[in-house]
């Protein structure tokens, strides 16, 4: 299993870093629609829809990034997204802290545009915004990696305190500020190399750190809803597609508005 994990994560990280820093943003928008795509098809299981609207969620989020393509680069459609998505993952927060409170399956349907849609919308419109955008697209992805294997191996060695032990019972705080701690070096590294001023950015990719810990723990309220443990089979040794970019669906819309606030794109 861990020999099979390994090696499914190294090509799909491969793939992913190929993808985004060899291609032109419109193959770049395409390769993530397929992630994002899969992730509406498993997102759609969360809410027991049958497969003919599972398929039918997947088709229109797909439809959606081919008619919307075209809008990514423009701010003023971009920005009101992003803000709506930073307002649905406050009312994301609420649902985290409040479970194991029931969600209705049609309110979990429903939210898989917020979850999908927005970071989906994000990353492209980074990645063409600017001749830096490929890194800076790179950049929140190994972000997002460095809070996730920073709060595994803090968590490991120190946790002591639970995060959301009726969510994620392995999740522990000081696994969060380790992940913070080293996707603040890594947002250092990833400036220096992009060029940008190293002070905001690792601000920004420090809150974006601490905000992908809520897209995760907002998967696996949906997935403890049902009562299953992960969100599809795609990936041999990592289950579905929504385990692999959990993370980076809240982080994504707000490293963005981060990087807006801040001036850096």
């Amino acid at each position: 299993m861990l020999i099979q994990r390994v090696i499914t994560g190294a090509i799909f990280g491969i793939v992913v870093i190929a993808g985004v820093l060899l291609l032109p943003t419109s193959g770049t928008a395409a390769l993530l629609a397929l992630l994002f795509v899969a992730g509406a098809w498993e997102w759609a299981g969360l809410a027991r829809l049958t497969a003919p609207l599972r398929a039918a969620s997947a088709a229109l989020l797909a439809a959606v990034a081919l008619l919307g393509y075209a809008w990514t680069g423009e701010r003023s459609v971009v920005i009101p997204l992003l803000l709506v998505a930073a307002a649905f993952w406050a009312v994301a927060l609420a649902a985290v802290l409040s479970f194991p409170r029931r969600l209705p399956l049609a309110a979990v349907g429903a939210a898989g545009v917020f979850v999908l849609l927005p970071p989906w919308a994000a990353l492209v419109h980074l990645h063409g915004a600017t001749p830096k955008g490929p890194g800076l697209v790179m950049a929140v992805i190994a972000i997002v990696w460095a809070a996730d294997v920073g709060a595994f191996f803090t968590g490991r060695a120190i946790g002591r305190h639970k995060l959301a032990p009726q969510v994620s019972p392995g999740k522990t705080w000081e696994g969060v500020a380790g992940g913070i701690a080293l996707s603040a070096l890594v947002s250092a590294v990833a400036a220096a190399l992009v060029d940008v001023p190293v002070g905001p950015f690792v601000a920004v990719g420090a809150v974006t750190a601490l905000v992908s810990v809520l897209g995760d723990l907002t998967v696996s309220v949906a997935k403890r809803n049902i009562g299953v443990k992960d969100s599809g089979r795609l990936l041999p040794g990592h289950g579905g597609m929504l385990d692999r970019i959990d993370s980076l669906t809240a982080a994504a819309p707000i490293f963005v508005l981060g990087l807006l606030a801040a001036g850096l794109i």
